[in-house]
């Protein structure tokens, strides 16, 4: 997972659940990640985002098109 790079902000984890659900079902390989901190109490997620899709380089496009039919 080295060659990941933050490829979109997740704004709430009912997206991420459902971007997730996607890119797995299209086999597009990711990790989400959350910027929830309990030592924080979830300082970061207001200034963040609630978490990103970290992916290879060369599916960005296709993550921030799923991302955008998701928020649609």
């Amino acid at each position: 997972m080295e060659n990941y790079t933050k490829v979109a902000t997740l704004e709430n984890e009912f997206e991420a659940q459902i971007v997730k659900s996607i890119l797995e079902e299209r086999e597009i390989p990711h990790y989400v990640k959350s910027f929830y901190d309990v030592a924080y109490d979830g300082l970061y997620q207001k200034s963040q985002g609630w978490g990103a899709v970290f992916a290879p380089i060369e599916f960005r496009n296709e993550i921030v098109e799923i991302v955008g039919d998701v928020r649609k």
